[in-house]
């Protein structure tokens, strides 16, 4: 129970992180440039959540 929770939590903060990096980078700050900022920092903090699980497990 305490692993998922963590998890989340990892997972909200990667994507809170990278979807404002994408904005940031951006310099727009448009609908369309925010949708596509959240799911491509969505996809990175699952992708992020991974790697750290393979480092760590090692």
């Amino acid at each position: 129970m305490v692993r998922r929770l963590w998890t989340g939590c990892e997972l909200l903060f990667w994507w809170s992180v990278l979807t404002l990096l994408w904005i940031v980078l951006a310099g727009s700050v448009d609908t369309l440039e925010w949708l596509v900022g959240a799911g491509a920092g969505a996809v990175s903090a699952v992708a992020a959540c991974g790697a750290r699980r393979a480092a760590g497990d090692r």
